[in-house]
């Protein structure tokens, strides 16, 4: 169950500190799709302290209100849909500050760049298609949705979101996938299929591995010892500073990405 409040944002268009991303809009504070590896989960300070990830989703009731005041103000850059929330979570259906956030951005032509683990995004495929520069990307971090379901619970089937990757590049729009994080030894199973299928429909990759961060290994420790547990121990090697993995795996990457002629960028 998951607890929906409300608060009052300062500003909604915040400076990103990710390259190549001027603004990061996040028209909700929490996250309903819950992922176990989640970093965001820092964001539980801000009046959650204690609460779990993924039983506790704000939304922030001004943040058209502010958007439409700030958009007209802020100098042309890329905004980003969302770097500590997913826009597409399932109660966005309901409250729509996404889509209104995109009509805005529309207005004034801002380009835009989404990220989401959500097929709710085709939902919007009437303005993406109508930015003059607009990307949208899915997170993928394993073709198996048996490791979606454990690590990812309420976040759309794999297969759904390879399904809406296709149909919105069909539709004209720039796309992306973020391949990651990569989960040792469970994101390598169906490797080649799932780079088959992005060779298709992904304009490119961007890869990146699992960060031990902001309190989430208790959680991904718990997740393997109720569905990996013969796996944990690897698993765990892998994240260590002495492990080779990462650099192994990553060596094999740029070499599938490669021929199959997929661009692609690594984050680590």
């Amino acid at each position: 169950m998951v607890r929906i409040g409300t608060r009052l944002c300062k500003t909604i268009m915040g400076r990103s500190g990710i390259a190549s991303v001027d603004y990061a809009v996040n028209p909700y504070l929490g996250c309903e799709h819950g992922c176990v590896y989640c970093y965001a989960r820092f964001m539980a300070r801000m009046g959650h302290a204690g609460e779990e990830w993924g039983s506790f989703v704000d939304v922030k009731a001004n943040a058209l209100e502010r958007l439409r005041a700030e958009a007209p103000r802020r100098r042309r850059g890329v905004v980003y849909l969302s770097s500590v929330t997913d826009p597409y979570q399932p109660l966005e259906r309901r409250f729509e500050l996404t889509r209104g956030a995109l009509q805005t951005l529309l207005e004034y032509q801002f380009p835009v760049m989404v990220q989401t683990k959500s097929d709710l995004v085709l939902r919007d495929l009437d303005l993406l298609r109508r930015f003059d520069d607009c990307e949208v990307g899915f997170t993928i971090t394993a073709l198996d949705d048996a490791t979606r379901l454990a690590f990812e619970p309420r976040a759309s089937p794999i297969q759904a979101r390879l399904k809406a990757l296709k149909e919105i590049g069909e539709a004209g729009v720039e796309t992306y996938v973020f391949l990651g994080p990569l989960l040792p030894h469970l994101s390598e199973q169906g490797l080649d299929i799932l780079l088959d299928e992005l060779a298709e429909s992904a304009g490119r990759v961007i890869v990146d591995r699992l960060n031990i961060k902001c309190g989430n290994l208790p959680e991904i420790r718990r997740v393997l010892s109720l569905h990996y547990a013969d796996l944990q121990p690897a698993f765990e090697a892998a994240l260590s500073a002495e492990s080779r993995y990462y650099k192994g795996l990553k060596i094999r990457l740029t070499a599938m990405l490669g021929e199959r002629g997929i661009p692609y960028d690594f984050c680590y």
